[in-house]
């Protein structure tokens, strides 16, 4: 088996994690990001990391493309083909506003009113025909918006998800007008009632469709030719990956495939750690995400609204963000109280310590006029700024108008920054029913290291897993997560009048066809497995709630129970009296590659004993105890199974690791540092 590389492209680094299982071998490369074309930042990382592409076995990419586009609304211009009289269905929505209590706000569909047109047809709820397909109609329609300049075309009917005749028959008629292959029908993506949600997925499919397959056809052609032989992988959002080969057909499930293949990187290396029930904690730059692990299995979600009135009801992991990262920018606001963030001062100009422009405070900068960060590290011979510089700007920009000192507030920075992040921690965890304190907190990203202790602390979690690479624990995810494929189907009955037989022909039927997908992808996996999931509700309910399904002999007895637990560990309420209703099925179909040790990931040699790593010390303020000398280690010289007790402060390429008093260190046999958090 040859080099197995991981690369993640984020909005400022692209990280490449590379092993070579047989020689034991490790490869590091973090290079900035090339924003106008990505593809010139993975080779580099490739020629930095020493890679050379004839000798690598597997290439998994995790890719931005596709949410960037969304974001920035760079994306293809799209014709859509509806149900006569569900022309501006999409645009309607769910009558919801931009401000929910605001008088004024705007909205800008994806599909403009122009390109939405509508042919005769129409299915019942039962999926019964009630109008015909016209299919001169449709074919007049492709006709039209090939003419007006789409390149990429949606066919969405009413009630497709139940009955797709109509939808398949459509899409036949339009590939015989239609220049290229971006043709997406609803059904095929999602076979899932409500036509606002599955159309709305099928227009952002279909919008990024070409600007992905672009993408990857591109940077395909460049590793092959460089001499890499296999099928490049690509991260999708539900933590899986798929050949790049067919990507684009479903290019709206590499949607923030960035934050899932962190989260994917933490179950693995959790589960390795022993610790398989962690809430992960991802503070980048700009923002924080948060998502939730249970028995070593990532939480998974189809409620993804990546902004107002775009939902993408495709499985993804289920991670919540916040406007809070070490870019985020600390100001008074105009009721004149101290806010941190959403605004970033982002990659350029940076925060101030950066020496790149920047003049407003950051949570960087707070960290780094409290002593957290290492001013030598930062405020290079070539900065333009000194440490003196970032404390007057604190001062000018938060401490006088607050009066508080620069030092206080500093610290009110980071309390507030703490408060946001600890709020999007209760998100996945207690508002969903879970306690916090049954879950150790596994912080990554180049800033979650320094907060960790104090979340954990606020929320009393007990222990803090912090990984080998925290600053390039995506590029892991890559590396790590297996090939999978997710199906849902719409049932929508009370179990009372369910026919005998359904769950089990739809699931059977889910899984075949994943396999199958698995063979197309053409890669080598060691076992499939399958993960069965029902959404369920009590009729009258629209709220929907997620329950495990069981692979073989399920009855509606078993569902029924399955759901009233599920019900009563959310809301501690039994309702026996109504009836609950099977909606939605869900098959998730897993290809699990070969397993990787992590045990190389720390490349230094470690030193004899806790003493030998010790760097030297300076002062660091702490919210319990205030200014304290603290001592400095080589977190990669930190010998295995040493246990030391904080205050300290851990540096690495990567990250800086905050210890603070009154925690115990305990470095695990991978290099994983086990924190036992101090209640005080």
């Amino acid at each position: 088996m040859g080099w197995i590389v991981g690369i993640d492209v984020g909005g400022t680094f692209t990280d490449l994690i590379g092993i070579e299982p047989s020689l034991g071998a490790v490869a590091l490369a973090k290079v900035p990001t090339t924003l106008d074309n990505q593809a010139f930042g993975v080779l580099s990382a490739l020629e930095k990391g020493g890679i050379a592409l004839p000798q690598a076995d597997t290439i998994v990419h995790g890719t931005t493309t596709t949410t960037n586009a969304l974001l920035e609304r760079k994306v293809a211009r799209v014709g859509l083909i509806t149900t006569k009289g569900f022309r501006d269905s999409l645009e309607l929505g769910r009558r919801t506003r931009p401000q929910a209590y605001g008088l004024t706000g705007g909205f800008e569909p994806l599909v403009p009113r122009q390109w939405r047109l509508e042919v005769p047809e129409r299915m019942d709820a039962d999926g019964d025909v009630v109008v015909p397909l016209d299919e001169a109609a449709v074919r007049e329609a492709a006709g039209q918006l090939k003419k007006a300049g789409c390149e990429a075309l949606v066919i969405h009917f009413l009630h497709s998800y139940i009955n797709p005749a109509h939808e398949k028959r459509a899409l036949e008629i339009a590939a015989e007008v239609w220049p290229n292959g971006y043709i997406t029908a609803g059904h095929q993506l999602l076979s899932e009632y409500r036509e606002y949600e599955r159309g709305t997925t099928a227009c952002v499919n279909a919008s990024v469709q070409p600007v992905l397959h672009r993408y990857i056809e591109r940077l395909n052609g460049e590793l092959k030719g460089k001499g890499f032989g296999r099928d490049l992988l690509v991260m999708q959002g539900n933590g899986g990956t798929i050949a790049a080969g067919i990507v684009a057909e479903a290019a709206v499930n590499t949607v923030m495939s960035g934050p899932a293949s962190g989260v994917m990187a933490a179950a693995y290396t959790a589960r390795a750690a022993g610790l398989p029930n962690v809430i992960t904690y991802d503070m980048g730059g700009t923002s924080s995400d948060v998502g939730l692990i249970q028995d070593g299995v990532p939480q998974v979600s189809s409620e993804l609204e990546i902004e107002y009135a775009m939902p993408i009801h495709v499985p993804m992991v289920d991670v919540h963000t916040i406007g809070a990262g070490g870019g985020s920018i600390a100001f008074i606001n105009e009721a004149g109280m101290l806010q941190v963030g959403p605004e970033s001062a982002g990659a350029r100009p940076g925060p101030i310590c950066y020496g790149r422009g920047g003049t407003r405070p950051t949570i960087t900068d707070a960290n780094l006029a409290l002593g957290r960060l290492n001013p030598d590290g930062l405020l290079s011979v070539d900065n333009k700024v000194s440490l003196q510089d970032v404390k007057d700007a604190i001062d000018r920009e938060v401490g006088k108008p607050l009066g508080l000192s620069t030092d206080d507030a500093a610290a009110a920075i980071l309390r507030i920054a703490n408060d946001k992040m600890a709020g999007a921690i209760r998100m996945v965890s207690l508002s969903r029913g879970h306690d916090p304190r049954d879950f150790a907190l596994f912080a990554f990203g180049g800033a979650g290291p320094l907060h960790a202790a104090a979340l954990a602390r606020e929320l009393g979690i007990p222990k803090l897993l912090i990984p080998a690479r925290p600053g390039i624990t995506n590029a892991l995810g890559c590396v790590v997560a297996d090939l999978r494929h997710d199906y849902v189907r719409t049932v929508n009955k009370p179990l009372g009048v369910l026919p005998d037989g359904l769950v089990a022909e739809v699931l059977d039927g889910q899984v075949a066809e994943g396999r199958a997908t698995l063979e197309r992808d053409g890669v080598k996996v060691e076992e499939v497995q399958v993960l069965h999931s029902a959404d369920m509700q009590f009729q009258g309910q629209s709220h929907l709630l997620t329950v495990a399904v069981p692979d073989k002999g399920i009855t509606r007895e078993a569902l029924q129970k399955a759901f009233e637990e599920a019900y009563w560990q959310r809301f501690e309420v039994e309702l026996p009296e109504i009836r609950a209703v099977l909606v939605n099925l869900h098959t998730a179909v897993i290809g699990r590659r070969p397993q990787l040790s992590l045990d190389r990931l720390l490349a230094a040699e470690p030193a004899k004993d806790v003493a030998g790593a010790r760097k030297g010390s300076r002062k660091v303020w702490y919210d319990a105890g205030g200014w304290q000398d603290t001592p400095v280690y080589d977190r990669e010289r930190l010998p295995r199974g040493a246990d030391f007790a904080g205050p300290a402060i851990l540096e690495q390429l990567d990250t800086t690791v905050v210890i603070e008093p009154g925690n115990h260190v305990h470095v695990d046999s991978l290099g994983n540092l086990i924190v036992a958090v101090s209640a005080e």
